[in-house]
């Protein structure tokens, strides 16, 4: 019986762990989940037989090594940073490695190791970052075979609330971790190429520089700048592609909105506020605005957003911002994380919701003198929350291959992310009957 040994039972372990244990009994594995809370363990693996939770501390790597040691394939659903830490683990035990992030520098630097220990450490294979990379390699390489010129690629990926759930003035809903939506693009500068030009999108212009997206049958959503489009130059052999952009989707109006709490400052996590425990969100919302006994808070908040397009305080209001009969409660917090507190009451997905993945390609590419286009749209709605379409597509792009890795059908060693047609085609093709499937329109 293979080891298939899961670091972290996280949100977006779910359906990783349904398919695994759902293919054990036929393939004969047995599915070994590492995390602190027995009782998340003991709920993802439903009494499986081929479960096994194991409760300790997977970021120690005392703790970890005997488990990787006996296993057959590890997976790392752990945050990012300690991926570089793990992969050294298989390294040492030569156990192959599949991790859903980003090639970090650290990571990208153990590829020699890995090749000499004879291993495969797959990154980039969750949903963005991986099914964006296969969906779009699928098409460029398409393109590529029959004697096109890309001239450019727009790709677009949003976390959302389903039509359906959607029942707030922002239509939003944390269905991901709300620091990394709180801290977007914060203390950054977005970089892409628009038709040669390199261009430059400081964090004070983010959500005043959006795009329009339209997906059929779902309406309009925002499009706002990734921090870096660059570096995908290379990943997809586009080194000299006049333009490339990659964004993030909202719905119309929510970037409008937020532009206002970012211009404030509250999305600043770079120091800590005195006092914090005893700020109410109406107090918190006061110190970022001038000292004027003779008005509301309401008043001064609604003065400094006009200029920003904003003429009513609604969204803020239904948010609890000016609410003054609760304590925030958090000592030592940076703005950044009040605000989180704040958002987390009233975004957070409620019983029978259900969450939204939305990812759309944009090409245009040259062939024999003309001009043509491919649009690339994905619309997938979760199941429930626990299964969340979250869930199902950073889970099942990692679950397949690591079904690929256990049988013999990727013989890659060394540090790779899925761009190759032997990797990414048997995932995009498992993953339509799943209801993840791109629908494509020839321009």
């Amino acid at each position: 019986m293979k080891k298939v040994l899961i670091l972290g039972a996280g949100l977006s372990a779910s359906s990783l762990i349904r398919y695994l244990l759902q293919h054990s009994e036929q393939q004969n594995w047995q599915i070994r989940v590492v995390d602190r809370n027995l009782d998340l363990l003991q709920k993802k693996l439903n009494n499986h037989p081929n479960g096994v939770a194991l409760c300790f501390n997977a970021l120690d790597s005392i703790e970890r090594r005997p488990e990787i040691a006996q296993a057959d394939l590890v997976i790392s659903m752990l945050p990012a940073r300690y991926h570089p830490e793990v992969a050294q683990d298989c390294i040492d035990h030569r156990k192959n490695l599949i991790t859903p992030s980003y090639v970090s520098p650290e990571m990208h630097a153990l590829n020699n190791e890995a090749v000499r220990a004879g291993i495969l450490i797959m990154n980039e294979i969750g949903v963005d970052p991986g099914l964006d990379h296969m969906s779009a390699m699928k098409i460029i390489d398409h393109i590529r075979s029959i004697g096109g010129e890309i001239t450019s690629f727009k790709s677009y990926c949003g976390g959302l609330i389903a039509p359906e759930s959607d029942n707030n003035p922002w239509n939003y809903k944390f269905t991901w971790n709300p620091r990394n939506v709180v801290l977007a693009g914060e203390g950054g500068t977005a970089q892409y190429i628009d038709r040669h030009q390199y261009k430059y999108i400081p964090y004070s212009q983010l959500f005043n520089r959006l795009d329009f997206i339209e997906v059929e049958g779902y309406g309009a959503f925002d499009g706002y700048a990734n921090r870096d489009s660059l570096s995908y130059r290379t990943i997809y052999g586009l080194e000299t592609i006049p333009t490339l952009y990659r964004g993030t989707l909202r719905r119309p109006g929510f970037c409008k909105h937020w532009n206002v709490l970012a211009q404030l400052g509250l999305t600043d996590d770079s120091y800590q506020m005195q006092d914090s425990a005893n700020l109410t969100p109406r107090t918190y919302i006061n110190t970022f605005l001038p000292f004027e006994d003779s008005i509301s808070v309401e008043q001064k908040f609604l003065n400094f957003a006009k200029p920003f397009g904003i003429d009513s305080t609604d969204r803020y209001e239904w948010l609890g911002l000016f609410d003054d009969s609760e304590k925030i409660g958090l000592e030592h917090a940076s703005p950044a994380q009040i605000l989180e507190k704040i958002l987390v009451r009233k975004l957070v997905l409620e019983p029978g919701d259900k969450d939204m993945l939305v990812m759309v390609h944009q090409f245009k590419y040259t062939l024999d003198g003309r001009e043509y286009g491919i649009d690339s749209s994905m619309v997938n709605v979760g199941e429930d929350q626990l299964y969340t379409s979250m869930s199902n597509t950073v889970g099942l792009p990692v679950a397949i291959c690591a079904k690929m890795i256990l049988n013999g059908d990727l013989p890659d060693k060394g540090v790779h992310v899925p761009i190759k047609p032997h990797v990414y085609n048997p995932i995009l093709n498992e993953l339509i009957e799943y209801g993840i499937s791109f629908t494509e329109k020839q321009l």
